[in-house]
């Protein structure tokens, strides 16, 4: 319910590697963490996240409230011009 913290990473670590040695059955994908969170600082994901080795951790702010039209806009702009 709050911001993203190195925490969060180090915790979804260990649910990952847990169910790695305990859950996964033969033929299935290596488990994947999805993280949601409040809001989040891009740098300190990419620090907290990037040596899990042999998994994906995905973190993402959630929306509680639909935004409205024009914020949805601004949103999209936003993004699309990180990627640019």
């Amino acid at each position: 319910m709050g911001e993203f913290s190195h925490a969060d990473a180090g915790q979804m670590n260990v649910y990952l590697n847990y169910y790695k040695d305990n859950e996964i059955q033969s033929g299935d994908n290596p488990p994947v963490g999805i993280i949601l969170c409040a809001g989040k600082n891009d740098t300190l994901v990419k620090y907290a996240t990037s040596e899990i080795p042999q998994k994906k951790v995905f973190v993402s702010k959630y929306l509680v409230n639909l935004p409205s039209e024009k914020q949805l806009e601004e949103t999209i702009k936003e993004e699309q011009g990180k990627i640019q």
